[in-house]
């Protein structure tokens, strides 16, 4: 069972990071019984191409290591594939 407030915790800790390249991370929900994140990057984060990178190499193992039970972090503002234009 993950902590959601623990979860809270973390992305404050993570957010001057990622404010400090005009970017910014706000957490959306914990789904408690899979592990599941959802946070929404906004900002210079949502043109970034690094930003799948900063997901999971960055937010997502840092909460990984600091939460028991983290799963995963997904960003609900990321498009599904089928609908990015060419």
């Amino acid at each position: 069972m993950v902590e959601t407030e623990k979860v809270r915790e973390v992305i404050e800790l993570i957010r001057p990071a990622i404010q400090a390249d005009a970017g910014d991370i706000f957490l959306r929900g914990v789904d408690e019984e899979t592990g599941v994140v959802t946070v929404e990057l906004v900002g210079a984060c949502v043109a970034c191409p690094a930003s799948t990178v900063t997901l999971k190499a960055g937010v997502e193992r840092i909460l990984k290591d600091r939460v028991p039970g983290v799963t995963e972090v997904v960003d609900v503002s990321t498009p599904a594939e089928s609908s990015v234009s060419l």
